[in-house]
């Protein structure tokens, strides 16, 4: 496509911009019920332009086009959709006759179906009123557009917005909790037991005070055995609540790590099982950032924050039972700040909620960022982006800190607030205990007594209204993890499954159909692939070739039709039992960090070192393997980059041959490497496809000399399929590939060689 003359319109813009072009074209009472921007021409240059649907008629106008044209909304006019890599049509016939057609990048893809089903809705009520027709009154408040009584919010602007994350689903954490029940049964009763420990001395100062140190002040000799028995009394309490509070922090702890182990685990397991259609929407950083740090943080709640809460909850339910039974009406007073601090807590707790939400998704940019460019540091520092990067990472910090001081300054107010409220609490206490005692109601070791509960009593109420923080933000790792859990792959496993005892490679594509969103990809293809055959997958980028492949090994499920290998529909078959019979070469090879053999036998884990030559001599790998500093045994480094390309396209064969597939996948096998080398790859892709069904897609027609049959793919559909003798023959799709191939041979710095592998196919 060339360069835009004008600037791309925003068909969401909330001002309209077609109306000042429309002028006042527009009759008085004439609603305008949807629009389409159209933004490229018959050649598929950029332009600007715009299609209206009226509650009357249908207009139009391009760049370039003059004056708007307008056809009546009436029956026998319908308005048609399609589209293909990346570009939409909308075709306006009637009786089977074109009258005006109009393209469109898909981005205006959503807006183009509402015109659509507005314009087919007016034709279908031509006497309706604008005010009848279904949609018209409601309109979007962003974009303008009008809405069907069905839509709750606009398909436009609408994204994936996920739900707020609430406390309850910390509640959800029972799943991985439940094995380690009786565990955590022993923790709660070490707990009450700790916290009735710690509240045995606040119980003691009362006679240690009226009994022994005010009757002395008053002249009465101390009673040293009694004072022993109380002194004793405290150590033994402090002893014990040590001891019972060492055992029951050892213990949770040891379950809460084991629950955020299992947790951790699960996810990725679950993770693992997903299509990759979940992945396509994705970032690496996001996902990396859910499993790591979202789930420490859930079991740092588990083991500290949540064991602290459930003491802070004992320690004040069995301290206002003792305060109330030591003196009621002080106990009341005492409990007077509760029903404040209360109400803060929940005031300021969906705030928190949703702040560290937010926190959590920046957070996970920040991870994105450094996920991209340490991988791709080579490409950073070939074009020296290294101050751009800097800058992106410097941004989302920037928005981080933002976030970060919007929720610290709701809860900045509400601790020191909650503080306020306790030391008033105390004061309260103090003016009404001394009332009481000069009015000899309580005496003063009741006071004292009081005063320490009390003290405990507010400190854990404090310490309560912090752990508001933590438990929103473990709620919100919570939830972030559980959004990966309870997405549903959309490449399920069978419920009556069938197990193929051998697959011989006899694959069938019937009346096969797939969309991408809203956008056709593969349409009504057929195509029977015998077992051993070769098929070479050929035609323009865009054209289906590698969603064919990807459809095949089950990737995607089709939307229409079947694949069936051996006659058996392969969404009958378990998922990683059918993929075992599959060898798949790609474009890009990947390896993992580690040694060539360990890469080699990747998917074959058990295999011999016997058994792992012979792939990479097959795969004309042993030579060059042989030359590395540790032969075998030699780190690949990250994804392989200690390897040429060729080198890893060579391992990534002898992965393949390892396993004995019974179908072949290859993917542009040898399209990123030179020719020298590619005769390398040659070679040993003649050794893998030997005795199994084959699939090659590729640029390079030389690579598919050796093909069975060649199948010429446009726009999603099997256009021609023959052999290379019979479709240059036929002068069709595959003859202008070919020739235009040959047109760029020629062209290159050394002809001879390319030309000559051309004239082999």
């Amino acid at each position: 496509m060339t360069q835009p003359s004008l600037p791309a319109i925003d068909t969401d813009a909330p001002n309209e911009p077609w109306r000042n072009e429309l002028g006042t074209r527009l009759v008085p009472g004439e609603a305008v019920l949807a629009w389409l921007a159209v933004d490229l021409d018959a050649r598929l240059h950029f332009t600007q332009g715009w299609v209206l649907v009226t509650d009357r008629r249908l207009l139009a106008r391009t760049s370039g086009q003059g004056d708007w044209q307008e056809w009546a909304v009436q029956p026998g006019l319908s308005l048609h959709h399609a589209d293909h890599a990346g570009v939409g049509t909308l075709e306006l016939q009637q009786a089977g006759r074109l009258l005006a057609s109009w393209r469109y990048t898909l981005g205006h893809n959503p807006a183009a179906l509402r015109l659509i089903d507005q314009f087919h809705a007016r034709r279908d009520l031509p006497q309706a009123g604008a005010q009848g027709l279904p949609g018209a009154e409601a309109v979007c408040p962003t974009c303008k557009a009008p809405l069907s009584p069905d839509d709750e919010q606009c398909p436009q602007c609408s994204r994936d917005l996920e739900t707020p994350p609430s406390t309850w689903a910390l509640l959800r954490l029972w799943r991985f909790a439940r094995p380690y029940r009786f565990e955590l049964l022993a923790g709660f009763l070490l707990t009450l037991l700790s916290t009735a420990a710690t509240l045995v001395p606040p119980y003691l100062t009362m006679p240690l005070m009226d009994n022994v140190l005010i009757p002395f002040q008053n002249g009465v000799p101390i009673d040293y055995g009694r004072v022993k028995l109380y002194l004793a009394g405290l150590l033994g309490a402090a002893l014990v609540a040590w001891s019972l509070g060492w055992a029951r922090t050892y213990l949770l702890a040891r379950v809460s790590e084991r629950i955020g182990a299992d947790l951790r685990t699960t996810t990725y397991e679950h993770l693992l099982r997903l299509s990759l259609e979940y992945f396509g929407g994705k970032r690496t950083g996001d996902l990396m950032a859910r499993i790591g740090s979202e789930s420490d943080r859930i079991c740092v709640f588990l083991s500290l924050h949540l064991l602290d809460f459930a003491t802070d909850v004992l320690m004040i339910v069995m301290t206002a039972a003792i305060l109330i039974s030591i003196n009621p009406w002080l106990a009341l007073v005492t409990l007077v700040p509760l029903p404040f601090i209360a109400w803060m807590i929940h005031l300021v707790r969906d705030r928190l909620r949703h702040g560290f939400e937010k926190i959590d998704r920046i957070w996970s940019e920040i991870t994105n960022v450094l996920a991209d460019t340490i991988p791709g540091i080579r490409v950073v520092k070939a074009f020296a982006q290294e101050k751009r990067e800097v800058e992106r990472f410097r941004e989302a910090n920037r928005h981080n800190l933002a976030i970060n001081d919007r929720v610290n300054a709701v809860w900045s107010l509400f601790t020191p607030t909650v503080t306020l409220l306790t030391e008033i609490g105390l004061l309260v206490v103090w003016i009404f205990g001394i009332w009481q005692v000069s009015h000899n109601a309580i005496t003063v070791g009741v006071l004292v007594a009081f005063l320490t509960y009390i003290s405990r009593f507010y400190t854990r109420l404090d310490s309560m209204s912090r752990i508001v923080s933590v438990t929103q933000k473990a709620a919100a790792g919570a939830k972030r993890i559980f959004d990966i859990l309870d997405h549903v792959s959309s490449v399920p496993e069978p419920t009556r499954p069938v197990h193929l005892e051998r697959v011989e490679g006899a694959i069938e594509l019937r009346d096969l159909g797939f969309r991408y969103g809203n956008r056709a990809v593969i349409r009504g293809l057929n195509l029977s692939i015998a077992p051993g055959e070769m098929i070479g997958l050929v035609g323009h980028s865009g054209s289906g070739k590698s969603t064919l492949v990807n459809l095949i090994c089950r990737f995607y499920d089709v939307s229409e039709g079947a694949i069936r290998v051996d006659g058996v529909d392969i969404r009958s078959l378990p998922v990683s039992e059918f993929r075992r019979h599959i060898g798949l070469v790609l474009q890009e090879p990947f390896l993992f960090f580690g040694t060539i053999a360990e890469n080699i036998a990747y998917g074959k884990p058990g295999a011999t070192r016997e058994e792992i030559v012979a792939a990479a001599r097959a795969a004309h790998a042993h030579e060059f393997i042989l030359r590395l500093p540790h032969g075998y045994d030699s780190l690949v480094g990250e994804r392989g980059q200690a390897l040429s390309g060729g080198e890893r396209q060579r391992i990534s064969i002898a992965r393949a041959l390892l396993i004995n597939p019974r179908i072949l996948i290859m993917d542009e096998a040898t399209s990123s490497v030179d020719t020298a080398t590619e005769k390398e790859i040659q070679k040993a892709l003649d050794n893998l496809v030997q005795g199994r069904t084959t699939i090659a897609i590729a640029h390079r027609l030389s690579t598919l000399r050796k093909a069975d049959r060649l199948v010429v793919m446009d726009r999603g559909q099997i256009v021609e399929v023959g052999g290379h003798e019979e479709l240059l023959a036929r002068e069709g799709a595959y003859y202008k590939l070919y020739q235009a191939q040959a047109r760029n041979v020629d062209t290159d710095a050394d002809p001879s060689l390319d030309t000559a592998a051309a004239a082999n196919v």
